[in-house]
């Protein structure tokens, strides 16, 4: 089984746009067409069984429009949709209540996009509220292309939210954090020394081609390969093309296997 943790699609109305603004933004090429059939086209063809989709909330008052669409395409053909939630919410914690009704099995934050830092009082309480609701939390980590002169979560920060969440869940060992770009994107080296090892899960999202191969395996045999979930990213990667660099890593059945599907198939109750 495959399992693409960290996808993107955009409804119909808006996904031209906002793939060509990103594309702007970021200086980089989408794979697809940034619609639902695109991703599944793109299942189809990589051998992807299952895609989890993280929308983003950008401005509070776009909380209803970006979840009514999540909860309309999730559980439709291997399509797992996540919510999304604003740090300036003023309900939060009602927010949370309707993400969870709506079926939603998580939340997707994004410290750059939302311009806030992922230590800030505003976001340790969603997530901790999220983990308590029994939501997975599945956080942009490390510097974004297209937004690169402040990053949102370096991993100093993730540290501190880590900390504080598990000192004030309800239940800290039913945690389920999960820092996209393998912990850090392009701040591995502190990931390295500051996150390997940590009660959280790493996803692949955007990560091969753009690191030393033997940093990846060194932090995923670190780590524990039972931490780290396949992502692409998609379409801002390839799918089939990551899962041949995936596999080009050379990690052993077990590895591989837990990796690509049975840690996420796990963490979704599949």
């Amino acid at each position: 089984m495959i399992i693409d943790f960290h996808t993107h699609v955009f409804p119909e109305k808006i996904a031209s746009r906002t793939i060509e603004k990103l594309e702007s933004f970021a200086q980089i090429h989408a794979h697809s067409n940034g619609l639902l059939d695109g991703l599944k086209a793109s299942m189809k063809t990589a051998g992807v069984d299952y895609s989890v989709v993280l929308p983003v909330v950008t401005n509070p008052s776009q909380f209803h429009s970006v979840n009514e669409y999540a909860a309309s395409i999730n559980g439709t053909d291997g399509i797992l949709s996540f919510g999304g939630i604003h740090p300036d919410s003023r309900d939060y914690q009602e927010e949370l209540l309707q993400i969870r009704d709506y079926g939603l099995k998580g939340i997707k934050l994004h410290p750059d996009y939302q311009n806030v830092h992922i230590s800030d009082p505003r976001y340790l309480r969603i997530i901790t509220e999220a983990v308590n609701l029994g939501l997975i939390v599945t956080i942009h980590a490390g510097i974004d292309i297209g937004l690169p002169d402040d990053v949102h979560c370096p991993p100093e920060e993730a540290l501190t939210m880590l900390q504080y969440v598990h000192a004030h869940a309800k239940h800290p060992e039913q945690a389920t954090i999960i820092l996209a770009h393998t912990g850090g994107y392009k701040q591995w080296d502190r990931v390295e020394d500051l996150l390997v090892g940590t009660n959280v899960y790493f996803d692949l999202a955007y990560t091969f081609g753009h690191i030393d191969t033997d940093q990846l395996l060194r932090i995923i045999r670190k780590h524990g390969a039972d931490r780290i979930l396949f992502a692409t990213d998609s379409p801002w990667n390839d799918q089939a093309e990551d899962i041949r660099a995936f596999h080009a890593l050379g990690l052993n059945e077990e590895e591989s296997a837990a990796i690509l599907g049975e840690n996420a198939k796990k963490l979704l109750q599949l």
